[in-house]
């Protein structure tokens, strides 16, 4: 009885383990493809940033930058996946993350520029 209500108790925390990683996952994809113009944004103010801190902290200047960049991204990722995470949007709910849960699209028949004039001829 006890090991019954031990293993009913371990599934929910790994379930929402298992969303958190999930979701952490898809949010860093998410932001490293998707949002590359961002990335390139987030590269350009810390290069500024960088060459601006190195009169008042010549040493470290590029270290804070970079430390910090690193850091709000890592924290978005990791706050966007807490919240959806304990909202309780499963991954497997989400329909533009079919490719995540091994589901394809199905096969579509080809459509040629001449079929409006020759798909209802039976051959």
């Amino acid at each position: 009885m006890v090991l019954a209500r031990s293993q009913s108790l371990e599934k929910p925390y790994w379930a929402i383990a298992k969303s958190f990683l999930t979701w952490s996952f898809t949010l860093t994809v998410c932001l490293l493809v998707v949002g590359f113009p961002l990335v390139v944004l987030m590269t350009t103010i810390a290069v500024l940033a960088a060459v601006i801190l190195q009169s008042v902290l010549p040493v470290s200047a590029v270290l804070v930058v970079v430390g910090s960049t690193i850091g709000i991204n890592v924290f978005a990722v990791l706050f966007g996946a807490t919240v959806l995470t304990f909202k309780g949007i499963h991954p497997e709910e989400v329909s533009w993350l079919s490719w995540l849960h091994g589901e394809t699209n199905t096969a579509k028949e080809p459509t040629f520029a001449s079929c409006p004039l020759t798909c209802g001829i039976e051959h």
